[in-house]
């Protein structure tokens, strides 16, 4: 329960692990994009 209340209430902890799931959902993105880039170019 710690953790929760820390992630709520901490700014610092909360841009960190929005700014994660930016990075990773761009991440996810370009996977996406290449593969389907790919897959239409056979």
């Amino acid at each position: 329960m710690n953790l929760i209340e820390m992630f709520l209430n901490d700014p610092v902890v909360l841009i960190s692990f929005t700014g994660l799931a930016v990075v990773v959902g761009i991440c996810a993105f370009y996977v996406w994009f290449f593969f389907r880039n790919i897959d239409q170019n056979k």
